[in-house]
């Protein structure tokens, strides 16, 4: 499962895309949508938009790299597009692997080289009425 998708996400949905009896530890990272903007400014929705076919061929080549770095782990990257609400998944990672360290780390690097690498753009927007673009951050 590595898509973008307009639709509320399931995290079990996702955890269940990489669970196989032969791995012992999954981990599941949810990115959701905080009251307060980094600078603290009151926050009532973010806005994403993506281009979905360069997003979804950066999330392959992030299922790549971990596996070369991190050995046999499944990956599952779900990313939300459109308007969400305070208290709404925008992402899901988890990673399943026969061994936790594997699936924590290799969980870390996908969250981590997402948010560098793949073409999702974020706008704020805050109670008082105005909004911004903001740049994603490790």
């Amino acid at each position: 499962m590595l898509a973008i998708t307009s639709e509320p996400i399931d995290p079990r949905a996702v955890e269940a895309a990489v669970r196989s009896d032969a791995c012992g530890g999954v981990v599941t990272f949810l990115g959701v949508v905080r009251e307060r903007a980094h600078d603290g400014r009151a926050v009532n929705a973010l806005s994403y938009e993506a281009h979905e076919a360069m997003a979804v061929a950066e999330f392959e080549a992030i299922v790549r790299d971990a596996k070369g770095a991190y050995g046999e782990v499944h990956l599952a990257i779900l990313h939300r597009v459109g308007e969400l609400k305070v208290g709404e998944i925008a992402v899901a990672v988890c990673v399943a692997s026969a061994h936790r360290a594997a699936a924590f780390d290799a969980c870390e690097f996908a969250i981590d080289a997402l948010k560098r690498r793949a073409p999702i753009w974020k706008k704020e927007h805050y109670v008082d009425g105005s909004a911004d673009w903001v740049a994603n951050e490790c």
